[in-house]
């Protein structure tokens, strides 16, 4: 008995509802990105593996999907590190191309690479699957899509002002109103941890802050204390956990607290920039929020960080997020090349759009008639007509078989084809067609002229 087939775990087949569903997430940032001036580009699905291995961390570097070398890749194998059972050095010797983990890194080599032929600064999107050999859980997937857009090329603050405006034109324009672009800067985060002297455990202050919101302050303290950061300076810190209020109360009193770090100031000074922008372009639905807890990507990111969180009513983790970096083609021997990007988590905007409702009942592009087969003669008869109607943007199409006419019409059914044109000698003879509505309780069904049917169908 033949095996069931499956698909590997961590990945997923989509139904045609859901591939409508996903491109209309697709289209509607597309849209936005173009809109903004961003220019498409490609990269391969799969790239040398010295671009990729040694750009994420250890952690990263392990879940990076490596590909075998082609024939006899054992051949060329590393004896030792075969004989030794060293996976690393072993890896080395047998692969030498691997998947792409994200779009970052394929973005950096791709303007090294084509560094003359760019025209600075550059705005480019990506909208792309990439692979991660994580375990695979509720939200987190092997295989998916990233929705990236990055300037690169620019310092100018006015980048950051702008990919606020997009976000929020992109959530507007899905009808998901209530979101939150949550904004931080790693310059604050370092003027904090040089004010409590701690900036030789910046990652360890800002990770423990992160969980404010989890754990509360006594447990944040309590690990900040684990990691060696002095009694005296997490006092210091005393006016962050109570941070609240508006934007510009909260900047007030950051002023207060970062009085002494000329890093912390500057931060402030960006921050202050980008919201007074804002405040006097304005947002159509998304709220701009400042979060001095939010960490992510400091490996990283050097400015301004964003994350962004789904309305209240919904309970799904960050639907997207970016930030400032200064020195993203470094890696690759370009050095002093400023750059500010941002992403879209796909997979969550879709299960928050879902959850809500607000997936537009047109959204899938389905079959408007069904024309039946009852012999060539009449197939033939058929498709003269159908090339009309598809000529005119109606999506047409003839049942295959010359069959029942039961069968036929549960087929109709089954895909909620709204109409269904009947064809038999006797239409033939008076050319015309059959027209029958599906939808109709009452089963109601004319005849008309191909012209009629057209106009009817459109």
């Amino acid at each position: 008995m033949a095996q069931k087939p499956s698909i590997p775990k961590g990945t997923r087949d989509f139904n045609p509802d859901q591939v409508a569903k996903r491109n209309y997430i697709f289209n509607t940032i597309r849209g936005a990105f173009e809109t903004f001036g961003f220019q498409p580009i490609e990269t391969p699905s799969f790239e040398n593996s010295e671009t990729l291995m040694g750009k994420y961390g250890d952690e990263g570097d392990r879940l990076i999907f490596k590909i075998l070398n082609s024939g006899d890749y054992l051949s060329k194998a590393d004896e030792s590190a075969y004989n030794g059972k060293d996976s690393n050095k072993l890896t080395a010797s047998i692969s030498e191309k691997a998947l792409r983990y994200d779009l970052t890194v394929p973005f950096a080599r791709y303007v090294v690479q084509h560094q003359n032929e760019i025209e600075f600064p550059f705005k480019r999107y990506q909208i792309q699957p990439v692979w991660r050999a994580d375990r695979p859980q509720k939200g987190r997937f092997r295989e998916f899509y990233q929705c990236d857009a990055d300037v690169v090329g620019s310092d100018s603050l006015w980048q950051e002002v702008e990919f606020i405006q997009l976000y929020d034109t992109v959530f507007s324009d899905l009808k998901l109103d209530g979101v939150t672009i949550k904004i931080n800067n790693r310059k604050i985060l370092s003027g904090i941890a040089e004010v409590i002297g701690a900036s030789d455990k910046l990652i360890d202050f800002t990770v423990a802050l992160d969980k404010l919101d989890k754990i509360g302050e006594e447990k944040v303290k309590e690990e900040m204390l684990s990691k060696g950061i002095s009694e005296d300076g997490i006092s210091k810190l005393q006016p962050l956990f109570t941070l609240s209020g508006s934007f510009e109360s909260q900047i007030e009193s950051l002023k207060s607290i970062l009085d002494t770090s000329e890093e912390g100031r500057k931060g402030i000074d960006e921050l202050a920039f980008i919201n007074n922008a804002i405040t006097e372009l304005g947002l159509t639905t998304a709220k701009l929020q400042l979060d001095v807890t939010l960490a992510r990507g400091l490996n990283y990111y050097t400015g301004a960080i964003f994350e962004v969180a789904a309305p209240k009513t919904v309970q799904m983790g960050s639907i997207g997020g970016g930030g400032r970096y200064d020195d993203l083609t470094g890696i690759f021997g370009m050095p002093n090349m400023s750059g500010v990007g941002i992403s879209f988590g796909l997979d969550r905007i879709y299960l928050v759009l879902e959850e809500l409702g607000l997936f537009p009942e047109t959204i899938t592009k389905n079959v408007e008639v069904l024309f039946t087969n009852f012999g060539d003669e009449e197939a033939l008869f058929s498709l003269k007509a159908i090339k009309q109607l598809r000529l005119r943007g109606i999506n047409a199409e003839l049942y295959p078989d010359a069959a029942k006419m039961k069968k036929q019409m549960n087929h109709a059914n089954k895909r909620n084809i709204p109409f269904v044109v009947l064809v038999g000698e006797e239409e033939m003879a008076s050319n015309t067609y059959t027209l029958k509505n599906m939808l109709s309780t009452s089963g109601e069904q004319f005849k008309v002229s191909l012209e009629e049917l057209i106009s009817k169908l459109k």
